[in-house]
């Protein structure tokens, strides 16, 4: 397997070297729709992200967490997850971002409804669940002429993470490595887990059988799965069999479950795991994407330059609003009416109601005023 890796490594780099300095027009996201009957008609929301180079290249597959408020589960889109894809795409692998069935605007019976409801709880049931769409999504880009799916790593966040550890318990062919960030299931309100000892126990059972290479990540500050729970669940894990790597990670803000957003929280520990597991497509980063060549608003402040320049490269869709002295942006929305009432919303907040707020750009269009 070593001398496999390497081989691939190897093979990589000598393309990469016919085309030393990739720019950002060699980026690709591409919304796309993975089929399966098992989600309808609309079949899998999903999102391709990756550098356009020659030959086959590794895959990281992408899921999203469930938020606690059921009606957000119908707001959950591929391109929330853009920063992190990139983040894969920089280091050479094609990152495929998945919306789980009943998710957005992913078909199919959502993965609360088998096993996730309080208070009858089968954790283990609606892992293995959520696991089938990263299956799924796996087989699917076996079929994709950029995709070397013989080389595979996974990551998931929240109930994604979750997920993840349990599609590690039978694993796919080719999945090296997986990551799991802030994993759980049943989640209440800060620090009230429905049935806590059902989820430890679905963890030791994923344990007996998962030999995949992961890393854990959790925060100090998380407050839907806390410290002394995510030990729990590792140590129930491992005491099985399981192979994790458990980092808890410092504190970021109020509640640092969301801490997979933060890209800078965990960059330099995931580039250290998968070196340490040979998992490095390229010996150096990628170019940084670098956002369309469109104005700022005028009169915007050092941290509204800032803002406008992370909106650009965001996906959509978007919207950004100023007032005199304040902004506010929103990214990644389920069409572009939310977007524009979103970034009003916070403009407005900002503003606290002292000053009226203007929307300016919609995705990439400037808005003339």
């Amino acid at each position: 397997m070593e001398h496999l890796r390497r081989s691939f490594l190897l093979g990589f780099w000598i393309l990469l070297a016919a085309i030393v300095g990739a720019r950002s027009q060699s980026y690709v996201e591409r919304e796309i729709r993975i089929p399966w009957v098992l989600a309808g008609h609309d079949g899998l929301d999903a999102l391709l992200v990756y550098v356009d180079l020659p030959g086959k290249h590794p895959l990281v597959v992408l899921t999203h967490g469930s938020p606690r408020n059921a009606a957000e589960h119908a707001d959950v889109n591929p391109w929330q997850e853009l920063p992190q894809a990139l983040w894969f795409a920089r280091r050479g692998w094609v990152a495929l971002v998945i919306v789980r069935r009943g998710y957005g605007t992913s078909g199919g019976d959502p993965d609360s409804n088998h096993g996730g409801h309080c208070p009858r709880t089968d954790y283990q049931e609606v892992g293995e669940y959520s696991a089938e769409d990263m299956r799924i999504a796996i087989d699917y880009a076996r079929g994709l002429t950029k995709v070397d799916a013989t080389h595979v790593i996974a990551a998931g966040v929240s109930s994604g993470g979750f997920a993840t550890v349990a599609l590690t318990d039978r694993a796919p062919f080719g999945l090296e490595a997986a990551i799991n960030f802030a994993g759980g299931r049943g989640s209440q309100a800060d620090h009230d887990v429905c049935n806590p000892g059902d989820l430890v126990g679905a963890y030791r059972n994923f344990g007996k059988t998962s030999r995949i290479p992961m890393l854990w990540i959790y925060a100090q500050n998380d407050k839907f799965f806390w410290p002394e729970l995510a030990h729990r669940f590792d140590e129930a894990f491992r005491s099985k069999g399981g192979q994790d790597q458990f980092v808890l990670a410092p504190p970021d803000g109020d509640d640092n479950h969301h801490l997979f957003r933060h890209v800078s929280a965990w960059s330099a520990i995931v580039d250290d795991f998968l070196k340490q597991h040979h998992l490095e497509p390229l010996s150096e980063l990628l170019p940084n994407i670098q956002p369309p060549n469109l104005p700022p608003p005028p009169d915007l402040s050092e941290q509204g330059l800032n803002a406008f320049r992370s909106y650009l490269l965001l996906g959509p869709h978007k919207a950004f609003a100023v007032s005199e002295h304040f902004f506010g942006l929103s990214t990644a929305n389920m069409n572009t009416e939310e977007a524009e009432k979103n970034a009003l919303d916070k403009c407005r907040q900002a503003a606290q109601k002292k000053e009226i707020c203007t929307v300016v750009y919609i995705d990439d269009r400037k808005i003339k005023p």
